[in-house]
């Protein structure tokens, strides 16, 4: 890698074969329909979905992510686009073979489908259209892998198997469905809104550009499959981004943004309060522009919470997903490590999906069921230094059988193993002042000019593969140098932190008590899907600084045409 219930009983008399009845309390929802026409095409498909002379699937599962979204952009008081889109997308699981030995290659059974339209389900409750659709989809997913399983039966007649795993984890049936969240969102009225707040922008000469979305959507996914599992969830997120952007007077562009996230209309906050947070973002990129620029060097630093949640995410989550541990391009860092001390005695890192909230801050790596249609679970995964366990989707690995319920994708990508809420606790923990001593006297050991403070990331990346080195990057967008004797603080830009990750990792001496979260959302082979890491600052003896490559342009001639005063509005006659 380079990063509840009460239905009709009438519903379902034709598909008590693959779905008994059950019998649990039942919910508001209004959008059985989907369900149904899912679960009818699914029993016809396993009851007559055969081709003479070849094995019939044994496992078959359907998941329709259902998305309404819209996204509002302004910049200086106007609005840049106002759009709306309503899509209903599947993904199809078809599976031939049996548990232990099916056509799937690493936890993915997919392969060549029909194109890419023939995945968009109609946003109308028609049954038989989007039966229809399920049914094309189907017959694809059933001929690839008919022919991917024969391949795979092939290639081991010379090829020695790496280990001998099952294909899929056995798994018991799982019914969920969540109780209907209403989705309010008024896009007249936001877009003055953006109007509004987005004319702050205006108030400062040396942004080069600046804007602020307001995005709302509602997905609710259903999903059902051969075993019996079935539900519908719904997830609705609002958020405001806002970006920034100057340019220093060596050329050098500045990037900046921040971003704000809700789960209902009620917590919106007020317009005074947006202006608040647009001006404070414009303030800290203009700051930033004038920052003292590093050149490459190693030296003592601190990653507050939100630096050192993305250097956790990065260095050490990645490599603690389930298919990594079997996948012969990857570089399997901690594969055979369970049970030994990878990581700093008194650090542990748990991964919980199911925690809503952290100090009231919501969590976005929450969910109740994962993609798969198995429970999201607290794994520990690693305890006081020890590697413990892995996150795992229904893809079998060494020492671990089952899914632990972090199977994870976006649309029509197959599902793996991914982070969810990673939560890094300490057993070293020191005050913001303590630490910070800490760090002066370290940096006074090593003879170094300065130690670092990092407050703020772009975010990062990582590559967890053979074919390259096995390193992870970060870019800081907050980091001031700090004197080892006054403590003076000093901010400064251009700088990328590099890395490999048992190095970086154990390097850490201490940590804070003043955990902090980083809201995001992580790309990899299964998607882009939401995630949160919770974290103490930390402090690492050593951290490695190379320069931030970036073109270098002149400044604009002129000044935005709002403080150019000597010019009045209109010069055509």
């Amino acid at each position: 890698m380079y990063s509840k219930l009460l239905l009709s009983i009438n519903l379902f008399l034709l598909l008590f074969s693959i779905f008994p009845i059950n019998t649990q309390a039942g919910t508001n929802r209004t959008d059985y329909v989907v369900l149904n026409a899912m679960e009818e095409e699914l029993n016809r498909s396993w009851k007559k979905l055969r081709l003479d002379g070849y094995d019939a699937p044994y496992f078959i599962s359907y998941q329709i992510k259902d998305n309404n979204f819209y996204s509002i952009k302004g910049k200086y008081g106007a609005i840049i686009s106002s759009d709306n889109v309503r899509t209903r997308r599947l993904f199809v699981d078809v599976r031939v073979g049996n548990y232990d030995f099916d056509n799937s290659i690493i936890g993915n059974s997919g392969g060549k489908l029909p194109p890419f339209d023939a995945s968009y389900v109609p946003i109308d409750d028609d049954v038989d259209a989007i039966r229809t659709i399920l049914w094309q989809v189907t017959d694809a997913a059933y001929k690839n892998a008919l022919t991917q399983y024969l391949n795979k039966k092939a290639t081991y007649v010379d090829e020695v198997k790496q280990e001998d795993l099952p294909s899929l984890s056995r798994e018991s049936k799982h019914i969920y469905f969540d109780t209907e969240i209403d989705f309010e969102f008024n896009p007249a009225e936001w877009e003055e809104i953006i109007r509004i707040v987005s004319s702050v922008f205006k108030e400062y000469k040396d942004l080069m550009d600046a804007n602020v979305t307001m995005t709302a959507q509602k997905e609710t996914v259903f999903f059902v499959n051969t075993e019996g599992t079935r539900y519908i969830k719904d997830e609705v997120l609002y958020t405001i981004d806002a970006d920034a952007l100057t340019r220093a007077k060596d050329g050098k562009v500045i990037k900046n943004y921040q971003n704000l996230y809700f789960l209902s209309s009620e917590e919106f906050p007020s317009i005074e309060e947006i202006k608040l947070f647009l001006r404070n973002l414009a303030e800290e990129t203009l700051s930033i522009k004038n920052a003292v620029v590093l050149s490459p060097i190693n030296v003592p630093a601190i990653l507050e919470p939100e630096a050192a949640g993305v250097v956790f995410h990065e260095a050490v989550g990645h490599r603690l997903e389930g298919e990594r541990q079997i996948d012969e391009n990857e570089g399997q860092t901690f594969k055979d490590s369970v049970g030994e001390e990878i990581i700093p005695p008194f650090i542990s890192i748990i991964d919980d999906p199911t925690i809503k909230n952290f100090n009231g801050t919501h969590l976005l790596g929450y969910y109740s069921i994962d993609d798969e249609g198995i429970p999201g679970q607290k794994v520990v995964l690693v305890h006081k230094g020890i590697l413990k366990n892995f996150l795992l989707s229904r893809t079998p690995i060494v020492g671990f059988s089952k899914s632990n319920g972090h199977g994870r994708s976006s649309y029509r990508r197959a599902p793996m193993a991914r982070m969810s809420n990673t939560i890094i606790k300490s057993d070293k923990e020191y005050s913001k002042e303590e630490l910070k001593k800490l760090l002066m006297q370290e940096v006074k050991r090593q003879k170094k000019p300065f130690g670092l403070i990092i407050k703020k990331m772009t975010g990062g990346e990582t590559n967890t593969s053979t074919y390259d080195f096995q390193a992870f990057s970060a870019t800081p967008l907050l980091a001031y140098k700090v004197d080892p004797h006054s403590g003076k603080e000093t901010l400064v830009r251009d700088i990328e932190i590099v890395g490999t990750p048992l190095v970086s990792i154990n390097k850490i001496i201490a940590t804070g008590n003043d955990y902090g979260i980083f809201n995001g959302f992580c790309g990899a082979e299964s998607g882009y899907v939401p995630i949160s890491t919770v974290a103490p600052s930390v402090l690492v003896s050593e951290i490695e600084l190379q320069r931030q490559s970036a073109k270098k342009e002149k400044l604009p001639l002129l000044p935005p045409p709002f403080f150019d005063t000597d010019e009045g509005r209109s010069v055509l006659k």
